[in-house]
């Protein structure tokens, strides 16, 4: 049997029913062991409409949680979720000394249909950025974040999320990073490959028909409100990217740029959705450390140049 924590790894058993003990026969990652990790604590967030949302607060060992630099780290899908356990990413922004909170936003799977289908059409100025901007208001409500030290973070979907929060809420955010986050929703759905028909036609239901409603997506895309933009920001982007084509970087780091606002673009040039290199996600990290800290006041590392990474800035 398994035996899984959030402050540490995996661990399997041989369990004995005729004593009914249970003999450790290894752990995934025994490295970790070594350590002692930040506790990841269920909070359930109620929001402007009622809704309950399901989170996860990690917070720096040692710590009160109170007053502390906040990172949103918004989960990708959308139509995915955060789960209790054992989270590098939760772990490395809490022994870098921010609260991390992850949040189970509306769209998100696991909380049955009425859940899921409260985030329709509803990305940007909708529910879905409604309750991530909730959630930030209840850190600070409840004093555990400085309300001048959040950063919101995230990839994919959490990426466009990123975008969205500093676009549409610019006045809640010290900065941003988002991982190959689409900018533009209606090039994003005529990127789509013509073999993700049933994929994309989720997307139109769920979403809603930005190719046919300009309006619509002008309201929703953050490339046409990129003069909001008050924070610095992070884009990092895979060359290659088949789900979120780097024209989505592109755009709004040119938009960006057109109107001198902070941002830093880094392309990882064999990288697709995501980083799956450890020598770029390495690099990635550093890069991102560092930019935490000078714009959070968190613990960092010196970025160094790692070998064998592709990271080009641009």
């Amino acid at each position: 049997m398994t035996c899984q924590v959030d402050d540490g790894p995996v661990a399997w058993y041989a369990y004995d029913r005729g004593s009914k003990k249970a003999e450790l026969l290894f752990v995934n990652q025994p490295d970790l062991a070594k350590y002692t990790l930040a506790k990841m604590e269920p909070v359930v967030i109620k929001v402007r409409d009622g809704f309950q949302l399901v989170s996860y607060l990690t917070l720096p060992l040692g710590s009160k949680g109170k007053n502390l630099p906040l990172v949103l780290n918004v989960h990708g899908g959308p139509w995915g979720r955060d789960g209790w356990g054992y989270d590098p990413e939760a772990q490395w922004f809490a022994n870098r000394g921010y609260a991390c909170l992850q949040v189970n936003f509306r769209a998100s799977t696991g909380f049955g249909k009425k859940f899921l289908h409260a985030g329709d059409k509803q990305w940007g100025v909708g529910s879905m950025q409604n309750d991530l901007t909730d959630a930030v208001k209840w850190a600070i409500a409840k004093g555990i974040a400085d309300p001048k030290k959040v950063c919101i973070y995230g990839g994919s979907y959490g990426g466009y999320a990123t975008l969205a929060g500093l676009v549409f809420t610019p006045e809640l955010y010290a900065c941003g990073v988002d991982i190959v986050g689409p900018s533009n929703v209606k090039t994003l759905f005529e990127s789509m490959p013509s073999y993700w028909a049933p994929f994309k036609k989720q997307f139109v239901l769920q979403v809603g028909d930005v190719e046919n409603d300009e309006a619509f997506n002008r309201k929703i895309s953050p490339l046409f409100h990129a003069s909001n933009i008050r924070v610095p920001l992070i884009v990092a982007q895979g060359a290659n990217d088949p789900r979120v084509n780097i024209r989505e970087a592109d755009q709004i780091v040119k938009a960006m740029r057109d109107k001198n606002l902070p941002v830093t673009y880094v392309v990882y040039t064999d990288e697709g959705h995501g980083f799956a290199r450890p020598n770029n996600r390495l690099d990635f990290y550093g890069r991102v450390e560092e930019f935490l800290a000078k714009h959070l006041g968190g613990r960092s590392e010196p970025w160094q140049k790692i070998e064998g990474s592709s990271a080009e800035v641009r």
